[in-house]
Formats: C-alpha cells, structure tokens, sequence
C-alpha cells in the first residue's frame, strides 16, 4: 500500500496559515507592547517644568515619555515649491507613474504603478510649548505615524499617436499618465511626540527613538487619539492571528483525519490478509487439482499467479490476491462494482 503524503494544496494551506498567523501574532505582539508603553508613559506639557523634572531623573533622560508640542524649525525652513507662501520642516515629493500592464495568466488590461522618482528633504526642528520651552526632535524620519499634509497633486495624462499605441500593444505597456505629489510637514503644525526624552548637559530638551527598541512615533494627531488607533491596530492584527490560526488547525485537522482514515484502510487490508492466509493454510490439507496452475486459471492482471481469489459481492474470480492487494481502487477489475471482501478460491 503507498505511504501516507501530504498534497501540494494541503502542504501550501498549511505553510500559508501558519506562515500569515506568525506574522500577524509578532505585528501582535509589537503592537501590543507599544499600547502597554502607551499606556505607562508619562505625558507631559512642554514647559519650564520639564527640565526641572528631567534634572531630578536619573540620568536626566526618560526612556519612553509623550510630549506634545507645535513645530518649529531649528534655522531657514523649507518652502513649498509649488506654493511659496508654504513653510515646512519635512518635505517630500513624488512621481508614480499610472499604467495598463497586459496579465498574460488571466488575459486582461490591469492598472499597475511605480515610483519614478523621489524625494525627501527636512531640517532640524524643535515642537514648542505654551512658553518658549521647546524640545529638539532628533531623526524624524525614523518615527511611525507621521502622516504629513498633502500640498499639491497634479495628475499629467499622457497623449499617444498611432505608432505610440502599437508599440504599447506590442510591450504590453500603456502609459496612462504621471501623477505628482508633495507632501509637507508644515511650520504651526500641533505634533505629538513619543520617544526617549532626555536633557543635555547645556539644558536642550531632546526627543529621540528609544535606546530600548521601542516604537518612535511622531503624529500630527493628539495622545487619545493615537492611543485608540494603536489599540485598534492590536484588536485588528489580534483577529487575523486567530483567523488564520483556526484556519491551519483546521488543515491539521483535515490531514489528521485524511491520516487516520489511510491508517485505517491500511489495518483492515492487513487484517483481511491475515484472515486470507488463515482460511488457505487450512485449505492446505485438502488435495489441490491439477487444474489450478492451467492458462486458463492464471490471473488476468499479472498473467504469472493463478486466481485465488473471489470478489465480492460480484463473485468474479479474476486476479491473485496479491494483485487484489495492488489495485488502486477497491473495485472488480471485470464489471468495476465495489468490492466489499474477498475470499480464498479453494480448487478440491
């Protein structure tokens, strides 16, 4: 009988499962931890108060404190280059390009993207409080949850002539158009700040990423609002581990029961062999006819053992029990009923 083998879908379902449940537990898991930090963090109002707090500290450094504050640039601040009137500390701009790709699988036009170029500029910037207190914010670019403020968009559609079209066919590549972004972080904005606060020695307020590893996160929106949204990604990435945790136990299951059930066949074939060999041992003293080793009693299958067998419920006696053994399917290989057991041909 063959050995037991997982298939390729079953084998892909549960790779996939317990693949995608392992990440959406560790996303879990991280996020989990950035709420509990949350959580724990003290919050603080950026004020003359701060610093006499941070002296206090040991270290004069806070590994995980929020602080919220309004942006203010360091020195010159960067200017829209398309509105001039625009100021900011963070400025990014984009090109992505909008097209039709041909899928040659499933045989239609899909609309596809790609980054044509991109940039990203800042300078250094503090987020100021009620009073002239402000904290230097260090490595913006590192921090999660900072969504800056659209400025412009202006999509450029391209125009094609004939010999553009026919090329394009020919690629399986049409160009719709370019679409260009900038996005700024703009000066008055309100940001809150979560990170390691610390004071230097000559008395700058400093909001750094944490030496811990923990999550920096700078946000244009306030503390509740950041913690709801954190907390919402933790239910969300929470649900996905279960889902696709059940859906693998589920494809265990199926190739546990798939196991069992070819087990199971395996120890009625064995146990019908046994009884097999039982009743011709004992057929054994009885005179065997000369009859058993003719052509015409030779197996239909194998054509080299004589037929020993008889199917039933059909009652053909057509094959050897060894190739009884070795059919892929329980069924006579003369009318193709299903066969329900088998007895020993005795010739006497």
């Amino acid at each position: 009988m063959d050995r037991f083998s997982l298939s390729f879908t079953e084998a892909l379902c549960l790779g996939t499962s317990l693949a995608i449940s392992g990440l959406c537990y560790y996303l879990y898991r991280k996020n989990k931890k950035t709420v509990d930090k949350l959580d724990n963090a003290p919050h603080f109002n950026i004020d003359g108060k701060l610093k006499d707090i941070l002296e206090v500290t040991p270290g004069a450094c806070l590994q995980y404190a929020v602080v919220e504050g309004v942006v203010k640039p360091a020195g010159e601040p960067l200017r829209s280059q398309f509105h001039k009137d625009i100021v900011g500390v963070l400025h990014k701009l984009e090109v992505r390009e909008h097209r039709l790709v041909w899928r040659g699988y499933s045989n239609i036009w899909s609309d596809d993207e790609r980054v044509l170029h991109k940039q990203v500029s800042m300078v250094p910037f503090l987020l100021r409080g009620l009073d002239e207190t402000a904290v230097r914010v260090h490595c913006p670019l590192q921090a999660s949850g900072l969504n800056m403020e659209m400025t412009y968009e202006k999509f450029h559609q391209v125009s094609h002539g004939f010999v553009d079209l026919v090329g394009q066919y020919l690629s399986g590549v049409k160009p719709k158009g370019q679409l260009e972004i900038e996005e700024m972080l703009k000066v008055g904005t309100t940001v809150t700040g979560v990170g390691e606060l610390m004071l230097d020695t000559d008395g700058t307020l400093n909001l750094r990423p944490p030496s811990d590893g923990a999550q920096y996160i700078l946000s244009m929106a306030d503390y509740d609002t950041l913690r709801n949204e954190c907390k919402a990604a933790t239910t969300v990435w929470k649900d996905m581990t279960i889902i696709f945790a059940l859906a693998g136990a589920a494809a265990l299951c199926w190739v546990g029961l798939r196991y069992y059930q070819h087990q199971k066949l395996r120890w009625e074939r064995d146990k019908e062999r046994r009884e097999f060999e039982r009743q011709r041992s004992e057929a054994r003293r009885f005179p065997v006819q000369d009859g058993e080793n003719n052509q015409e009693n030779i197996c239909v299958i194998c054509l080299s053992q004589p037929r020993n067998c008889i199917l039933l419920n059909c009652g053909h006696v057509c094959c050897c029990y060894t190739c009884y053994q070795a059919l892929p399917q329980r069924r006579c290989p003369i009318c193709r009923q299903g066969i329900v057991r088998v007895q020993p041909l005795f010739l006497v």
